[in-house]
C-alpha cells in the first residue's frame, strides 16, 4: 500500500473537539478515516437537516472540518510518541484492502456528560469491521495493544448535547465512498491538527501487472 506522509507544517482544522484536561499539553493520536470534500458536505447537509427538524435540541454542533470516524484511539501523551507513531506506520503500511462504501442511515446519541450526537449505520458493514480488525491486530503486533479498543462503533460526531440525548432519527443516507484513511495527531483543547500519514485502499491486485 502506498503511504503519503505529511512533513510538519501549518496545522489544519481541528478534528479532536476535546476540551483541555489541564495546564499540561496533550498529544493526541489515532487512525480515521476521513471524509473527502463531497462526502463532508453530504454529512454537513445531514447535521444541518437535524439541527432544522429537532428546535429542541440544545447542541454545540462541530465544525464539518473536524468530521472523522476513528479507527483506532491511540492515546493521549505528554509528549508527541515517537514509538507510538512508529508503530502505527508500521502496522497500517501491511494493510491490504479494497475501498469500499460506508452509508449512514439514523442519527443518535451516546452517554455522556454532553452527550455526542452522531451519524451512523444500522450495523457494520463487513469491509468495515474488517479493516479495524485488520488494523487492531497489526496494533497489538507492534506493541500497542494497551491502546486499542476490544469494540468498534462506528460513527461521525456531529454534536455534543447541552441536555437530553437524541432518539434514534432516519436522517437522508449518506454514502461514504471508503478510499483512504489516515493518521491523526492534535493536541487536545487546541483547534489545529496534522495528518502525519494517510493511506489509499486498494486490493492486492493494485500495480500487479499482467
Amino acid at each position: 500500500m502506498t503511504t503519503r506522509t505529511h512533513s510538519p507544517g501549518p496545522l489544519q482544522a481541528d478534528l479532536l473537539g476535546g476540551d483541555a484536561g489541564g495546564s499540561v499539553p496533550m498529544h493526541r493520536l489515532f487512525l480515521a478515516l476521513l471524509p473527502d470534500a463531497a462526502t463532508r458536505a453530504r454529512l454537513a447537509q445531514a447535521a444541518a437537516a437535524l439541527k432544522a427538524g429537532q428546535p429542541d435540541l440544545r447542541a454545540r454542533w462541530v465544525n464539518p472540518a473536524r468530521y472523522h470516524a476513528t479507527l483506532h484511539f491511540l492515546g493521549d501523551h505528554a509528549l508527541l510518541r515517537q514509538d507510538v507513531v512508529d508503530a502505527a506506520l508500521a502496522a497500517a503500511g501491511g494493510l491490504r484492502m479494497a475501498p469500499f462504501a460506508w452509508v449512514l442511515r439514523e442519527a443518535a446519541s451516546f452517554q455522556g456528560r454532553q452527550p455526542p450526537c452522531v451519524l451512523r449505520s444500522a450495523h457494520v458493514p463487513e469491509p468495515l469491521q474488517r479493516l479495524w480488525h485488520d488494523l487492531r491486530r497489526a496494533l497489538v503486533l507492534a506493541g500497542q495493544g494497551r491502546h486499542v479498543a476490544r469494540h468498534f462503533t462506528p460513527h461521525v460526531t456531529i454534536a455534543y448535547s447541552q441536555g437530553a440525548r437524541l432518539a434514534g432519527t432516519p436522517i437522508t443516507p449518506v454514502t461514504w465512498p471508503v478510499e483512504r484513511f489516515a493518521l491523526v495527531h492534535g493536541v487536545v483543547g487546541q483547534p489545529d491538527y496534522q495528518v502525519l500519514a494517510e493511506w489509499p485502499l486498494q486490493d492486492d491486485s493494485a500495480g500487479v501487472q499482467a
